[in-house]
């Protein structure tokens, strides 16, 4: 939620900072700009009143022409700015350089004209730091009333623009800074606000993984994730307690069950005794006797690993499976299948009384589901945070709808419902793996057959509760 939520506040933010700082860029270029103008503006109201009392008439000699020709030649010395002083004929009164005079187009004929016509030219467009043409000023010269001449000048941009520019980089360094610190401020308010939620994203995971005892710690961030968070902790305490008085239903009702059931079972096998031998309705009465037996005695199985206690440790992997597929080794090869083990020396942090009862599960499921002449493999391999242990076997496998639901209590394939079983062993398996921090899941082993893993934490796991 987090890569979704901060770039969209940064982009508003980014958006807001552009809307404030672009009318700021160009309120500085213009007042960069008028300021040049009005100085401008200054420098041709002086020299048009030196040019006022000029004589007309060239031949004659003329101090105030002398001061006003002095006045233009320092004036683009010391400025570089090209100024003139023209007739209304175009011939120049005064003009520096020597070399200047009056284009025949363009812009600084557009504003001679327009100063003919006895109004100063209308303000230049406005320049900008790419820009390279020149900022044009004229302004009439009166007489009686009369245009006589007009001052012109023709300023080089490139200081204005460097002043421009230099304006523009400290607007820009303020807008990084304040996109900068803006977006500290996103990170810690979008790190606030979502706190809660990753911490509830996580304690959800913890309980959906059987962690039941995770709870949501009330504090930070907004108050509706707080109401929310308060909200979970009462609807994982109600949870867990249906879950407790459903464990502790089935557990006491398997025990209650038990015993009257063993009376049965032997007052069937009494009366077995004063039947003819080999009377087929005894007999199945006694194996669906048995059957329930087993499926009672998984059901307390069940509930017990659903609420036991683990005491993890640093154990071998490898020596505790090879263990149990030396224990399990007779009774493949009674029945024909050849169990294969390849159990490197490897340690995790485990139960190794609840990890045996898994393996055991899981063992004697590929056992009893593989055919005689196949074989059955277990390997033991390590990654950096995890140890795996992989049961495969040769039976018929599993399609992908019955991958999706084996573990599943009293779950059986259809295709396998003449095989002895409760359809609780690899459900008590993952119970036995969960109170450990470990893993069990299930796959295809090609070409045909079922692969088992069972996963282990190398790093100590906060045991389930």
């Amino acid at each position: 939620m987090r890569t979704r939520l901060l770039p969209l506040l940064i982009v508003l933010m980014a958006a807001v900072l552009l809307a404030l700082g672009v009318p700021l860029a160009v309120s500085v270029a213009a007042a960069q700009q008028q300021n040049v103008v009005v100085d401008r503006i200054d420098d041709t109201a002086r020299f048009a009143a030196l040019a006022q009392f000029v004589a007309d008439d060239p031949t004659v000699r003329d101090e105030r022409l002398e001061t006003l020709s002095r006045e233009l030649r320092s004036f683009h010395r010391v400025y570089g700015i090209r100024a003139g002083v023209f007739y209304r004929a175009d011939t120049p009164m005064a003009h520096a350089p020597g070399t200047w005079f009056l284009p025949r187009s363009g812009e600084v004929r557009d504003a001679f004209e327009e100063a003919l016509l006895s109004r100063r030219s209308h303000d230049p467009e406005q320049v900008w730091p790419w820009d390279r043409h020149s900022l044009v000023v004229a302004s009439p010269v009166i007489r009686d009333g009369d245009v006589v001449a007009v001052v012109v000048l023709d300023s080089p941009t490139g200081p204005m623009r460097s002043r421009i520019l230099h304006g523009w980089l400290i607007i820009g360094a303020g807008e990084i800074t304040a996109m900068l610190l803006a977006v500290g401020a996103a990170l810690r308010l979008t790190g606030w606000v979502l706190r809660p939620v990753r911490i509830l994203d996580a304690t959800t995971h913890d309980i959906a993984t059987g962690r039941l005892k995770s709870r949501v710690a009330a504090t930070g961030g907004p108050p509706e994730l707080q109401r929310l968070a308060r909200s979970f902790n009462e609807m994982a305490d109600n949870v867990e307690n249906v879950l407790e008085q459903q464990r502790a239903f089935v557990a006491d009702a398997s025990h209650q069950l038990r015993n009257p059931l063993s009376a049965l079972l032997l007052r069937i096998e009494l009366l077995a005794l004063e039947l003819p031998e080999g009377n087929e309705e005894i007999a199945s009465v006694q194996a669906e006797g048995k059957r329930l037996a087993r499926v009672l005695d998984d059901l307390l199985d069940l509930a017990l690993a659903e609420h036991s206690k683990v005491e993890l440790k640093i154990t071998d992997i490898g020596a505790l499976t090879a263990e149990r597929v030396a224990a399990w080794t007779p009774t493949a090869e009674a029945k024909g299948v050849r169990l294969v083990g390849d159990c490197p020396p490897t340690t995790a942090w485990a139960d190794p009384v609840t990890l045996s009862s898994a393996l055991d599960a899981v063992i004697d499921n590929a056992v009893k589901f593989t055919p005689g002449g196949e074989s059955v493999q277990v390997t033991v391999s390590s990654a950096a945070e995890s140890s795996m242990i992989v049961v495969a076997d040769h039976g018929p496998g599993l399609t992908d709808d019955e991958l999706a639901r084996v573990g599943d209590r009293f779950w059986r394939s259809g295709r396998h419902q003449n095989v002895k079983g409760s359809g609780l062993g690899l459900s008590i398996s993952r119970a036995l793996l969960a109170a450990g921090g470990g893993t069990i899941t299930y796959d295809h082993h090609e070409p045909h057959g079922l692969e088992v893993t069972v996963t282990v934490p190398r790093t100590a796991p906060t045991p389930l509760s």
